[in-house]
């Protein structure tokens, strides 16, 4: 018997095995057609329950099974929030009814189950998973704006305690391999291969005829206690506590309604807990935080991790031997990540002591791993092998790809290709890992300019996942395909860009600090802009940001910039943060965290605090919320809310010119772009999903605009081709957004 997304097989044992596989999709999902075919599988379950000794799930995809309709969940508005409620509630009976048959129901996981998937497991007596790295377990719904919805807070909760929910598993949202998962007590067995969960299932079902769910027993208790037992009225409060801190006031509503959601659950009975969940996952639902994450960390992703319209004429060409050219910071990094998935590396310098340094980095990273589990000391020893520090260029001989990570130098960077280039193998693909220099220009040094291209990582590499690909105006699409198919290679998420000064992420990050940097000159205190900017939602403040950066360096990017640009005949437009980075640079002495002071005084490489002589030199303006601007002028204030809202809306604005220009290709490469590489808060979604998702949508983001204009200056001028969108009630995504160039 089948019904459209479930079979049912039935032996002669009594065993029920009821298979997922949901027609014409890659992975199961709880879609109407799975809701459907469960009601149909209860029913006849329980008109065969005397028969029945037991059941097995398991799935007929290669993974277990994907969870939510992430398309159904972002088409969630107040509108329809009754009939999204009516439908979880109905998801959730479904598994209670499942979890209480009177027999034991195990779920045998061959892939992974994430989300709603493992929320399903959850709903069965016994957990066995294939030990393999592919099978992935967890409810990462907070990293999409969300909270486990079919039980998953009521379930975890009741099984490992509130604490360990919240700090191992919901708070996190973390991906486990099944070890990890067995340890924590979300799984019960593992087992080495596929073959053998129906045996271990089977097994199972017999020794345990009458299983029931640890709080369907008469003497269950939480494991820890309520709120109200002993020790756990000092123990919950340090969890929000914690989280206020990592989240530093910004715009994430999931992980406080995750934390209401479980506190207030474990102290009714499950039904009453279940309804509390669901009330939270609607209010949550119906919001823009999840509709903005789900857009970014699921469609977006997907989209810039895809073959971008690529026709595959076969497998991917994978890199065998890569010559880094510099073994600085970034060099001995990107050599680091080269090898840990096998690629033999050449790590070059101008002297075999300065490239032995550099191999020192990854010997550091292997060090570290091995001496928190997560690596073998034979792993590391075969990570280092194939790293060979080198001075002399014929060590680069048959490589099939080169990474140059010199310094910000054209002159530099032509010397070492040219040294370089003749020992390549003959269709070696050529990469600079240039962040500003633009890569037509780095091309006309090279030999085989169709070969040449742009592979932006950023630091520290070893954590950061993204890689900025830039196409020049020759680089062929071969050596677009090959570094697409090297991201995957070496575990980054790519987004493609064209050339141009700064490229997309140099050049809007540049707007951050320079917007960041220039409330100085307003005599905004440094501590409120800092503020502004974790409370927008900002990884690292922007003046903390802009020391490590260096203000000695971005001094010498604006300047070579200007001076590229008037040498074109162009006019360089002044930027107010210019004044305050050559005081700091040129008066004071201050040139950021590695020339030992900057906006941050630093005592042994270590900030000690901001640098008292910010005020005097820079003034002191009240900071408040005031309810016009007529008003905060006639205090001599400004309001917080437009420190903030000036750091994410400068970095819209530039990123639409951006698009105009034809530098960016795809709303998704600017929204993954933007979060995984420079920061842009991960809340909004992604730079472009920020206007989106604005309140009165990208209208009321142009009006917002033209507001921080009048107030700050025309560089928050609207461009006219996002005026146009506004007026025509579009959106960024849409529809492709075409290169022009």
């Amino acid at each position: 018997m089948s019904t459209s997304s479930i079979r049912w097989d039935q032996g002669d044992d009594g065993i029920v095995i009821l298979t997922l596989d949901a027609p014409g999709q890659s992975a199961n999902t709880m879609n109407a057609g799975y809701v459907e075919s469960m009601d149909a599988i209860l029913d006849r379950l329980d008109e065969q329950k005397d028969a029945i000794r037991g059941v097995v799930i398991t799935s007929a995809k290669k993974t277990f099974f994907a969870g939510g309709d992430l398309n159904l969940l972002r088409a969630v508005t107040p509108d329809n929030a009754a009939e999204f409620h009516a439908g979880m509630t109905h998801l959730k009976a479904q598994l209670r009814r499942l979890e209480t048959f009177p027999f034991p129901i195990v779920s045998a996981i061959n892939g992974a189950a994430l989300g709603g998937g493992l929320e399903l497991t959850l709903a069965t007596h016994h957990r066995v998973a294939v030990d393999h790295p592919s099978v992935k377990l967890g409810l990462p719904e907070v990293s999409l704006g969300l909270l486990p919805g079919a039980g998953g807070v009521t379930r975890t909760v009741r099984m490992l305690g509130i604490a360990d929910a919240l700090m191992k598993v919901l708070m996190k949202g973390d991906r486990m391999v099944p070890g990890k998962a067995l340890k924590i007590g979300l799984i019960d067995e593992t087992v080495a291969t596929a073959d053998d969960l129906l045996p271990a299932a089977r097994a199972w079902i017999a020794a345990n005829p009458d299983a029931k769910q640890p709080w369907d027993q008469p003497d269950y208790r939480i494991p820890g206690g309520t709120p109200s037992s002993k020790g756990m009225d000092q123990l919950l409060p340090a969890i929000p506590a914690n989280v206020r801190k990592q989240l530093g006031g910004a715009n994430y509503p999931a992980p406080r309604a995750i934390i209401a959601a479980a506190v207030e659950g474990a102290q009714v009975d499950l039904d009453s807990a279940f309804a509390i969940e669901g009330r939270y996952l609607t209010s949550l639902a119906t919001g823009q935080v999840a509709k903005n994450m789900i857009q970014a960390f699921f469609f977006d992703l997907q989209e810039v991790s895809g073959d971008r319209g690529r026709e595959r004429t076969g497998d991917p060409a994978l890199v065998q031997k890569v010559v880094v050219l510099g073994a600085g910071m970034m060099g001995a990094a990107i050599a680091y990540v080269c090898a840990k998935v096998g690629i033999e590396v050449v790590l070059k310098d101008v002297s075999l002591e300065a490239a032995e340094r550099g191999k020192g980095y990854s010997q550091a990273l292997v060090d570290k791993a091995v001496s928190r589990g997560r690596s073998t000391e034979a792993e590391g020893a075969a990570l280092l092998e194939r790293i060979t520090p080198a001075a002399d260029p014929a060590q680069a001989a048959g490589a099939d790809l080169v990474i140059e990570a010199v310094f910000e130098d054209p002159s530099v960077k032509a010397q070492v290709f040219a040294e370089i280039e003749p020992h390549l193998a003959p269709d070696a693909l050529l990469g600079s890992n240039t962040s500003t220099l633009p890569i037509t220009l780095l091309a006309e040094h090279v030999g085989r300019p169709d070969d040449f291209i742009g592979l932006h990582f950023f630091s520290p590499v070893d954590k950061m996942p993204l890689l900025e690909i830039i196409k020049g105006e020759r680089t062929g699409d071969e050596a677009l395909s090959r570094a697409l198919d090297l991201a995957k290679q070496i575990k980054k998420t790519p987004i493609v860009v064209n050339d141009s000064r700064g490229f997309f992420t140099s050049r809007v990050i540049g707007t951050f600090i320079q917007e960041g940097v220039a409330m100085l000159l307003e005599g905004v205190p440094a501590r409120s802009i800092e503020q502004a900017t974790s409370q927008a939602g900002y990884p690292a403040p922007v003046l903390q940001l802009t020391d490590e950066l260096s203000l000695t360096l971005w001094q010498k990017i604006r300047n070579a910039s200007r001076a590229a640009i008037e040498a074109d005949g162009g006019t360089w437009e002044a930027h107010p943060a210019e004044a305050v980075i050559d005081r700091m640079v040129d008066d004071f002495g201050r040139g950021g965290k590695l020339a030992g002071a900057g906006f941050y005084d630093y005592e042994d490489g270590k900030r000690t605090g901001l640098w008292a002589g910010l005020k005097d030199a820079f003034g002191d303006r009240t900071v408040d919320a005031p309810t016009s601007y007529a008003r905060a002028e006639a205090a001599n204030a400004i309001p917080f809310e437009d420190l903030k809202e000036r750091l994410m809306f400068i970095e819209t604005l530039e990123t639409v010119k951006c698009l105009d220009e034809g530098v960016l290709e795809s709303a998704a490469d600017a929204n993954i772009g933007s979060i995984f590489g420079i920061g842009f808060p991960a809340w909004t979604g992604g730079v472009l999903q920020y206007a989106n998702g604005y309140e009165g949508a990208l209208a009321g983001f142009v009006a917002r605009a033209r507001e921080l204009q009048a107030a700050y200056g025309d560089r928050f001028a609207p461009p006219a081709s996002l005026v146009a969108k506004a007026e025509a009630g579009e959106r960024y995504g849409d529809v492709p957004v075409l290169s022009a160039v």
